[in-house]
């Protein structure tokens, strides 16, 4: 038996490690070189480990006004999209859980914006929302609105990405907790209906505390990747006008691309991916408590 054990098991690392070649190459090996980078002088213009920085790198960061303006952008773009999303994702999941006409239809309708690339979604939105040919401006002035410049203004142009996102993201949500709801299991719904519990006290003490896994899910999958997001405001604004939608990913394209300095934008991303675990931990042990009370 041990024998046999001992070939499968040789056998299965025969399967596998091709695949973890594949994984240390792509990703193991990039994720090192960036985290020793980030402890030296290493830009594009002179691309060699020969000055030791330490974590003089790190601190520059924190020092560095701009890094501070893209991380407080970040945290306000995370802090408006993720919760709408949820809301509104989870209000349409629970009206497509329920019998309604023509519901493939509205699933093909929800998931068209999702699968389509974030740069179409970015040039198509540029254009709805252009000030002198963009059709949004024009119904707006026809209601008797005034002129919005949607992306050349600071107090419009965040805003104007955050509702972008939402309209292509919000797909992701509804479908992640619609698959939730459809796998609830329906004998508490069928006490509840016994005892004389009405819609909302259904969903405030039954579908909800039973959904906590897949929302915890939810909306830690979306924290990470709005956190990421880069695509739309590289399309869009470039992380203007000034510096009002310099999110902290195009900030890090900047410093790399612009700056040529790849060591500072190495320091950067891992203080984005310190700061997205800590906020993911802190989510996922706020949850998970309210679940166990």
């Amino acid at each position: 038996m041990k024998k046999l054990s001992k070939l499968h098991s040789r056998t299965a690392w025969r399967f596998i490690s091709p695949t973890l070649i594949v994984l240390a190459a792509v990703v193991a090996f990039p994720l090192l070189f960036s985290f020793v980078v980030s402890f030296f002088r290493y830009t594009f213009i002179t691309p060699k480990f020969d000055v030791f920085a330490g974590f003089d790198n790190y601190l520059f960061s924190f020092k560095d006004q701009y890094f501070w303006n893209s991380f407080k952008v970040t945290l306000i773009f995370v802090a408006l999209v993720v919760p709408l999303e949820f809301l509104v994702g989870y209000g349409i999941a629970l009206l497509l859980s329920r019998d309604i006409k023509f519901k493939t239809v509205f699933y093909f309708i929800l998931t068209m914006p999702m699968v389509m690339s974030p740069v179409a979604v970015g040039l198509i939105w540029k254009m709805l929302l252009h000030p002198d040919l963009g059709i949004v401006n024009y119904l707006l002035q026809k209601m008797g609105f005034g002129y919005v410049n949607w992306f050349g203004d600071p107090r419009w142009a965040l805003l104007a990405i955050v509702l972008i996102d939402i309209w292509q993201q919000v797909s992701f949500m509804i479908l992640i907790l619609l698959a939730g709801l459809t796998s609830l299991s329906k004998e508490p719904f069928e006490s509840a209906k016994i005892d004389g519990a009405g819609p909302l006290q259904t969903l405030l003490y039954i579908t909800t505390p039973m959904m906590l896994p897949v929302i915890t899910v939810a909306l830690l999958m979306r924290v990470i990747i709005a956190f990421k997001t880069y695509d739309l405001v590289y399309i869009i604004t470039s992380g203007g006008p000034g510096v009002s939608t310099d999110i902290i990913s195009y900030y890090i394209y900047r410093t790399t691309f612009m700056g040529l300095d790849l060591s500072q934008a190495s320091a950067i991303s891992f203080l984005l991916f310190v700061l997205t675990m800590a906020i993911v931990v802190v989510l996922f042990h706020q949850i998970t408590k309210e679940k166990r009370r």
